[in-house]
């Protein structure tokens, strides 16, 4: 296998950057039609009666040059991270191994290495738990954490857990500024109708918060909304759900690689006392897709997850001491995505992965220093984590919206749109650390340069 995969990968670092180099922006030229009648005219025939040899090439240097491309500094619009070339390649070793997380005679040393990594990071996200907080306080505990492919999964699991360990009437309360995954995890999971909170201000008002609560509930609060970043106040909604016994959930998916840096940590203060924390290391963690995780401040929760299939984890097997590896996850079959996240862990270490976050975050401000200074833009706020909103002076929604869908044709910027104090917003979303200055200098002149006057 490895002899004859090394001649392969020499194929795919060329095809890659072929087709990097055929596209020569952060996205292709176009529009939808164009890039689908290129892509169409790479692959030809779908299924040929005769084999191609060169389809490798072909097929990667197509879709590089039909890429959506993270790494490159004009590339903004998403929490869409341009992953670290060594968590890629540790990727790489996964699809070659190709273990199964699914029972442990599938993958006996990732199901252990997937052991060591969910604990240590649970401990990161409770680390400043006190004994007895929550609403397990009568009961011993333990942090644990389960590795998901995003925030939807993770999201879908804690209220899983909230219904069972609650009852089937519990209700769903979160923000307007919630995951559109909340409210469809609820619908999933036959919950009563959730409660959604308005946050004109973009963040969960605690006062607002309180009146919607009747009954049996699990509150979600947000740390790093996917429209501006915006993290709600933690440590008070944390107050509310202890006084009035409600199950807390925080959504940080986005904000939650606050954790990696000493600087900006005391953002998600509150975090701890948390029953369920969704994280997302494909965001601010440079992993690539996907890296989900669902900690969980009890682990006695998980228990809910239990299932039993004969052939993957019979009881004599686990009495055994085979390890039980189905309530890990509602899939079966899973990808063992620890090891990535272990090697980005190992080879960075605190210092290295903090100082990607802080760079994140400081190329954020400076953007939004830039956007302040310039008369022909206006900001609409500081950003909190590492996301930017800003508009043309004068322009209407429309003209906002013509603005970015101009640029994607063109294939020179990917820009977000956000809505926030009633208007249309241009979304910057800065996760790449090797983005300058001069990067932003020539964002904001190819917007300006679009915008109808």
């Amino acid at each position: 296998m490895h002899t004859s995969l090394r001649p392969l990968l020499d194929t795919v670092l060329d095809a890659l950057e072929e087709g990097t180099r055929l596209r020569s922006g952060p996205l292709p030229a176009g529009g939808p039609t164009e890039v689908a009648e290129r892509l169409r005219s790479a692959m030809g025939d779908v299924f040929p009666d005769e084999g191609d040899p060169d389809a490798l090439r072909h097929l990667v240097r197509a879709v590089a040059e039909g890429a959506a491309d993270p790494a490159d500094p004009l590339c903004t619009a998403h929490l869409h991270c341009p992953p670290l070339p060594v968590a890629a390649a540790a990727d790489l070793a996964v699809s070659v191994l190709n273990p199964s997380m699914d029972s442990w005679d599938q993958a006996p040393a990732a199901s252990e290495l997937e052991s060591l990594v969910t604990r240590q990071l649970a401990r990161e996200v409770y680390a400043e738990t006190p004994r007895g907080a929550g609403n397990c306080a009568t009961s011993p505990h333990r942090p644990d954490a389960l590795i998901t492919t995003g925030g939807t999964e993770s999201n879908q699991i804690a209220l899983l857990l909230a219904r069972e360990t609650l009852g089937p009437g519990v209700r769903l309360v979160c923000g307007e500024n919630a995951h559109h995954s909340l409210p469809r995890s609820a619908w999933l999971l036959g919950l009563p109708e959730p409660v959604i909170v308005p946050t004109p201000t973009g963040t969960l008002d605690p006062a607002a918060l309180d009146k919607a609560l009747h009954g049996p509930s699990v509150i979600v609060a947000t740390a790093g909304t996917t429209d501006a970043g915006l993290i709600d106040p933690l440590p008070e909604i944390a107050a509310l759900c202890a006084h009035r016994g409600a199950r807390l959930h925080i959504d940080a998916a986005y904000g939650g690689g606050l954790l990696f840096s000493t600087r900006y940590r005391a953002k998600l203060t509150g975090l701890s006392v948390a029953d369920t924390v969704t994280l997302d290391l494909h965001k601010l963690g440079w992993q690539p897709v996907a890296a989900g995780l669902l900690a969980v401040r009890d682990d006695n929760d998980l228990a809910a997850l239990n299932h039993r299939a004969d052939y993957l984890n019979a009881d004599d097997d686990t009495e055994a001491g085979l390890p039980d590896l189905l309530g890990r996850s509602l899939r079966t079959t899973r990808r063992p995505d620890v090891l990535k996240i272990a090697v980005t862990l190992k080879t960075l270490g605190r210092e290295g992965l903090a100082a990607l976050v802080d760079q994140v975050c400081s190329t954020a401000q400076e953007f939004a220093a830039l956007v302040e200074r310039h008369p022909g833009f206006e900001l609409h706020a500081p950003p909190t984590i590492s996301t930017v909103l800003f508009r043309p002076v004068g322009a209407t929604d429309d003209a906002v919206a013509a603005v970015r869908r101009q640029l994607l044709t063109d294939g020179r910027a990917v820009l977000g749109r956000a809505r926030a104090a009633n208007r249309l917003w241009l979304k910057a979303t800065l996760l790449n650390p090797t983005t300058r200055p001069a990067h932003l200098t020539a964002l904001l002149h190819l917007v300006e340069g679009t915008t109808p006057r």
